[in-house]
């Protein structure tokens, strides 16, 4: 008999460890609280745009995970970001960096493709909109209740994705009455988040720069990233340019209910300031996203989470991993589905 597994979280690290159970007995449900999949490596298109507002692009840090992407997966449309990452600090300027990336992957039809492909490799059933509100530990097993209270299925094992904060909220409401999930609360609870705010913002002509994105080393600048979509092949118009523009987290969180309107009027104003550009002030078209939970600024205590595997509760994602980057929750997915198809 197949063993059931219950996946939440259609993100990087979800769709990872759905892939790595694809040749198991395991049967994998997931259930996304979102409309689509891949999380905070998301993909929007507005106005012939393709672009990507969280996650811009996957690192080459990973031998398993590079060659996940470069053969075992489909390559077509995957491209690779040729233009460099340059730096600025506080005072401006935006100069050569260092820039490590290797290889920046992407997909002409976004990054979202990349969770699309790996549950595409499954025999998977993914439901979107399903928020998942409960977990109430049986005796052989999990079940999980959604947000109106309907039961979801009775599930072998639980793998939870969501970010930290979120996974120790579903800890606390869940119907488990043992000292293992104080612990393992606590310790997921003060994993630390950076809550960012992104604007984007699009111009009816090019802003020619020699580099992809630029970073802001010294986080001392109200903007944290900017980068530049039509660099990726496929993404923006010729003779457009759009730019995404993270700010860092104390603006973020200073702005972070600020009228849209009001808010994205400021981050042109910054963009135009850093790059000397005044016509930057005035975009023909704009779009944002908050990320209330945007990236882990520590990483867990895996030992801490490794008592919850003896109970048949799993957790992956990038604040499981060693660095809070797309390839390390590809690659926390991965580890983590090896070890439950290991355990069945």
């Amino acid at each position: 008999m197949a063993t059931t597994l219950a996946v939440v979280g259609a993100g990087a690290a979800g769709a990872a460890a759905t892939y790595a159970l694809r040749d198991t007995p395991v049967e994998v449900t997931v259930f996304e609280k979102s409309r689509g999949v891949c999380g905070r490596a998301a993909t929007r298109r507005k106005e012939d745009c393709t672009y990507e507002y969280g996650a811009n692009y996957l690192k080459a840090d990973d031998e398993r995970v590079t060659e996940l992407v470069t053969e075992r997966l489909p390559t077509e449309g995957l491209i690779d970001v040729e233009e460099p990452v340059y730096a600025f600090e506080r005072t401006g300027g935006i100069d050569e960096g260092r820039d490590a990336d290797d290889h920046k992957w992407t997909y002409e039809s976004g990054i979202t493709q990349l969770a699309k492909r790996l549950f595409g490799a499954t025999e998977a059933t993914v439901h979107n909109g399903v928020r998942v509100e409960t977990l109430r530990r049986l005796d052989d097993g999990w079940s999980l209740v959604d947000a109106e209270g309907t039961a979801l299925g009775k599930f072998d094992a639980v793998l939870l994705t969501p970010p930290a904060p979120q996974t120790a909220d579903l800890l606390g409401q869940a119907t488990w009455e043992h000292d293992d999930r104080r612990a393992l609360r606590r310790a997921i609870a003060s994993v630390p988040y950076r809550t960012v705010v992104a604007g984007v913002l699009h111009y009816p002509f090019e802003v020619d720069r020699p580099w992809y994105g630029a970073v802001n080393t010294d986080k001392d600048h109200d903007i944290g990233w900017i980068a530049r979509e039509e660099c990726k092949p496929g993404h923006v118009p010729d003779g457009e340019s759009l730019l995404l523009v993270q700010m860092n987290e104390p603006w973020s969180v200073a702005n972070y209910d600020e009228r849209p309107e009001r808010m994205l009027s400021e981050i042109a104003e910054r963009t135009a300031h850093l790059l000397d550009d005044e016509r930057l002030t005035d975009p023909d078209w704009t779009d944002y996203q908050h990320w209330r939970y945007s990236q882990p600024e520590e990483q867990v205590d895996t030992e801490a989470l490794s008592i919850a595997e003896g109970h048949d509760l799993y957790f992956a994602g990038d604040w499981v991993a060693d660095e809070a980057r797309l390839h390390t929750a590809v690659r926390s997915g991965l580890e983590t589905g090896d070890r439950i198809g290991d355990s069945i």
